[in-house]
């Protein structure tokens, strides 16, 4: 090898190197950074792609459609099953063909076609009060319109996503019949008008003006954990915590998930940054950082979550409970749940 030839590969392997050192995606997303940024340090220090952090509150369709083909975003995070529906019913999504997110993430939680897949997700679960449930192990979803529970159920509103999904599940379910006489008993349950948010409905508890409401299971976490401060420990030790189940079915969860973007400048380093998301590491990152429950069957949860029992995951697509979304948010207004 002469040593022009000898230069010329050395130059090559130098800029290899340099370009694999700048490699870098951007991801767009309406998760709060902090809640994600260990996770994102924690790939950048494996493989050193550097992840530009873009944080969209809301609009985050809107600013992606507006940007067009002028789009920087690589990879666009967000949550609620019906946010990642809307970025492809918007054409602003393109499917992945990926054995690793198809290992590893439940056909259920997954687009059929490819173009979204679940990385986290948060069970709809039951807080009861202590002092008077302390047993309190099964529970439907069905049974929350029991007379039984006049006066003694808290929630937030009914048009609140993380409600709406659950609705829609039940009209997966059951279909609309079955399902406005299910919204109309757990209405006339409940003890208060529907507000605030699902911590509120422990510290209602606790109080008193409730017995028993719904509740994401991520919350109970960051109650029991101190992480929302000293009074919010108080809360989280008022309740006792059950995975309520569909009649002759599983527990509804929603998601925390991730589409790649239609325009995306940075396509192959997306689709890892999605294979990453799902793996060993990041799974058990994700129940740390937020008490989320992993997708990926064996991955490590954080004793918080086991503490409440097994989840056993509904198999209704979470596609098809999407579908009902807006049927399920007409049902809210038609039968006046917040009113």
């Amino acid at each position: 090898m002469s040593r022009r030839t000898a230069g010329y590969a050395l130059l090559a392997t130098l800029l290899a190197a340099v370009s694999a050192q700048a490699a870098e995606v951007n991801l767009y997303t309406t998760r709060e950074p902090g809640l994600i940024r260990p996770i994102l340090d924690a790939y950048t220090a494996k493989t050193g792609t550097t992840v530009n952090t873009v944080f969209v509150e809301k609009g985050l369709a809107e600013r992606v459609a507006a940007e067009g083909e002028r789009a920087k975003a690589d990879v666009l995070m967000t949550v609620d099953i019906g946010n990642l529906i809307e970025l492809v019913d918007r054409g602003l999504a393109q499917p992945v063909k990926s054995a690793a997110l198809d290992a590893a993430v439940p056909a259920t939680l997954r687009d059929p076609e490819g173009r979204w897949f679940a990385l986290s997700s948060r069970a709809r679960v039951a807080y009861a009060d202590a002092r008077d449930f302390a047993d309190l192990k099964a529970l439907s979803y069905e049974e929350l319109a029991d007379p039984k529970w006049k006066g003694k159920l808290c929630l937030r509103s009914g048009q609140h996503p993380y409600n709406t999904a659950l609705i829609a599940h039940h009209l997966a379910k059951h279909g609309p019949e079955k399902t406005e006489a299910w919204l109309k008993g757990v209405k006339a349950n409940l003890a208060r008008k529907p507000a605030g948010g699902d911590r509120d409905i422990a510290r209602d508890i606790l109080a008193e003006t409730c017995e028993i409401g719904l509740g994401n299971s991520y919350y109970v976490g960051l109650m029991r954990s101190g992480k929302g401060g000293p009074e919010q420990v108080k809360w989280g030790e008022a309740i006792t915590v059950a995975l309520p189940t569909f009649e002759g079915g599983g527990t509804h969860v929603n998601v925390s998930g991730a589409v790649v973007a239609k325009n995306a400048p940075n396509r192959d380093e997306a689709v890892k940054l999605l294979e990453y998301l799902v793996s060993d590491e990041a799974q058990a990152l994700y129940a740390q950082a937020n008490y989320e429950y992993p997708v990926k069957a064996g991955a490590k949860i954080d004793p918080l979550l086991t503490a409440m029992g097994p989840l056993a995951i509904d198999p209704t697509p979470l596609a098809d409970i999407a579908r009902n979304r807006k049927a399920a948010s007409l049902l809210v207004d038609k039968v006046g749940f917040d009113n």
